[in-house]
């Protein structure tokens, strides 16, 4: 496989976890008739944009996520006081399409007058004073603010991220982890109907100079038993018995050519666990229905709990800097499992898209988490958190986000420098 179909893989892949993931959040802001500003993968400056209706959709530099950005949320709109002065373009309903806020004397059918009173979010109007008269105007719902050669159309009360119910609003924030878990579903899905199920345990092949090799395993050997216990299709048993076994006498049985032979095997210890140099395969029949749903669920439940287990010991620190991975080891990791054939690169996506989820659930703030908790806190409340600590909580998350993310980069790139 050359190097630009992997990286094609690794690029197909991030795209994919992060737009499943802003397409929940998109989506659900939507029906609860929240005005979303724009839809981005990745952070930082701007690579490609365009408009489509009200959202802008946008791909930038540092491929590290991606966000929604709905109205409310951030203080996007400049703000208009009285007597600034300002030019209007009505519309055939005689409401204010278009406010200028400079450049004015490059304006054209336009109307000047300096603002006595504005109301951009509730009342919606707009009184100028207009050659020493007061004039009063309606503001269209969807007029936009122009300032600067950008237009920004303005955000009615009732279509800003905090005029909605808390349940809509978690409903908006959830669905981003939740589309991410029903992706691992199904990719997981996938991966069992392309894969089969085993039939038995064999080994596809067996390394020089090992201890598998000097027991006499050959390539071919179907396992058919360890010390009487049956191994049958079970290949995990299988490994955990090698992993747990080092330096210890095992008798196997295997079929080697349709022949049972036994063997003395023992495992040397290497790395911490015993090994025998072998790679373990399998035949493989096409699945049942059954046995793609129990397989899906298995795959699922497994990886979960081990994803689980790992930030575990994140959050009680048992870990070293070393342990960690950035963007840089993720996408390593990546073309790694894109050269190992199509089911492995799409379980390894599914792990990915689980593990994104479970961990923006995590009440860390500026994470999907850490915005529920605020909610299920004004829930029992009976009202909100103050706006202002809300924001710089998320803030000061996303900050130490953004530094961990910088020394794990900088980790991994010195990885990479020492091979």
């Amino acid at each position: 496989m050359s190097a630009i179909e992997v990286g094609l893989k690794v690029i197909l892949l991030f795209f994919i976890l992060v737009s499943i993931h802003e397409w929940g959040h998109f989506y659900f802001a939507k029906r609860a008739g929240i005005l979303v500003r724009e839809f981005a993968i990745g952070f930082g400056p701007k690579i490609f944009s365009y408009k489509k209706g009200e959202t802008r959709y946008t791909l930038r530099l540092l491929p590290i996520g991606g966000f929604v950005r709905m109205a409310g949320e951030d203080p996007e709109i400049v703000q208009v006081n009285p007597g600034q002065t300002v030019a209007i373009k009505l519309n055939k309903q005689n409401e204010v399409a278009s406010l200028f806020l400079d450049q004015l004397d490059r304006r054209s059918n336009v109307i000047l007058g300096v603002v006595e009173q504005i109301d951009l979010e509730k009342t919606l109007q707009v009184s100028l004073d207009v050659d020493g008269e007061r004039v009063t105007y309606p503001i269209n719902r969807e007029a936009m603010m122009v300032t600067k050669g950008t237009e920004t159309q303005i955000a009615p009360y009732d279509r800003q991220f905090g005029s909605k119910t808390v349940g809509q609003r978690a409903l908006a924030i959830v669905m981003g982890p939740v589309m991410n878990f029903i992706l691992a579903i199904v990719l997981f899905l996938i991966v069992v109907i392309m894969s089969g199920v085993l039939t038995n345990v064999k080994l596809d092949s067996v390394l020089a100079g090992k201890a598998g090799e000097k027991a006499g395993l050959h390539k071919g050997d179907i396992i058919i038993s360890i010390d009487n216990q049956p191994i049958g299709d079970d290949r995990e048993k299988l490994v955990n018995t090698i992993q747990s076994s080092a330096g210890k006498p095992m008798t196997w049985v295997v079929d080697r050519a349709g022949n049972p032979l036994t063997l003395q095997v023992t495992p040397e210890m290497e790395a911490g666990s015993g090994k025998l140099g072998v790679v373990i395969s399998g035949d493989r029949r096409s699945a049942s229905f059954g046995e793609v749903i129990s397989g899906t669920y298995e795959q699922v439940v497994g990886t979960t709990i081990g994803i689980i287990t790992g930030l575990q010991k994140l959050v009680t620190l048992q870990f070293k800097l070393d342990d960690l991975g950035g963007p840089v080891r993720t996408a390593q990791v990546s073309a790694q499992f894109a050269q190992m054939g199509i089911t492995v690169f799409l379980s390894w996506m599914a792990t990915l898209s689980l593990y994104l989820g479970i961990f923006n659930l995590l009440p860390i703030p500026a994470l999907d988490g850490s915005r529920l908790l605020f909610m299920g806190l004004e829930a029992l409340r009976g009202k909100p958190i103050d706006p202002n600590r809300e924001s710089m909580v998320h803030f000061v998350g996303f900050a130490l986000l953004m530094l961990l993310m910088v020394a794990v980069t900088y980790n991994d790139i010195l990885r990479l420098i020492k091979g």
